[in-house]
């Protein structure tokens, strides 16, 4: 007795796609327009004319600290030269005037250069800070070269015997030539990030998804298989019955 033994050829069953993403699907990375954005010839010339501008202004800061500091006076016996009032606060006032016109010219220079420049940019802050910290230095300069002569036994015997006379203009507080720039950087930092000009995102980041089934990863319009039918056809021999 032997039995029929119909062979089923199963077809060839369809691949599946692969998990690698397709070009469509690849993920597209969108930067803003500030990312991609390098430093121009031009924003180096900003930068360069915003230092120069500033650190002119340094001479108005030195004009007016020696018009508006107090005075310190001396008095001389004919052998030395004392303080008239050992209790004044003339010096501390000198250092106090100095910081606050020095704080106000970097408000000013920072609002001045958001106005002229609302972009921004990195050219325009180190400009802005070289330009702040030379101004403050030649102010402070500037101001001892106008204040009251420094040959204090020359103008005490010019002046005589128990006549007052001015001091020489000082800033005893040197960490007052840190306002300008310090005030500048801030208050152009503070104006950027209120008002300055914002960065559009192109789209959101679409990464594709490693992990999904087959099932997932076939298509929406494609066409479903038709599943084999293994059942025997008309002309295969039946199996022996027992």
């Amino acid at each position: 007795m032997t039995e029929a033994v119909t062979s089923h050829e199963q077809p060839d069953e369809p691949p599946l796609p692969s998990a690698s993403p397709s070009p469509e699907q690849a993920p597209v990375l969108s930067t803003s327009p500030s990312a991609e954005r390098v430093v121009s010839p031009a924003d180096i010339r900003d930068g360069a004319a915003i230092a120069l501008a500033v650190g002119v202004t340094g001479v108005l800061l030195g004009l007016l600290w020696a018009w508006l500091a107090p005075r310190v006076q001396y008095v001389s016996n004919g052998e030395a030269v004392f303080l008239r009032d050992t209790e004044s606060e003339a010096r501390i006032g000198a250092d106090a005037t100095f910081f606050l016109l020095a704080l106000g010219f970097g408000v000013l220079s920072a609002v001045a250069v958001f106005l002229w420049r609302r972009r921004g940019g990195v050219p325009q802050v180190v400009g802005l800070v070289l330009g702040s910290a030379f101004a403050a230095v030649a102010g402070w300069r500037l101001g001892l070269w106008l204040g009251p002569s420094t040959d204090l036994v020359g103008v005490a015997r010019k002046a005589g015997k128990g006549v007052p006379f001015d001091a020489p203009l000082e800033l005893m507080a040197h960490g007052a030539l840190l306002a300008w720039p310090m005030a500048a950087v801030i208050v152009h930092l503070a104006l950027m990030a209120l008002w300055g000009p914002r960065e559009v995102v192109a789209g959101p980041l679409s990464w594709p998804s490693y992990y999904q089934g087959p099932a997932d990863a076939v298509p929406a319009d494609a066409t479903p298989a038709a599943a084999p039918d293994l059942r025997p056809g008309p002309s295969a021999a039946e199996p022996p019955r027992p």
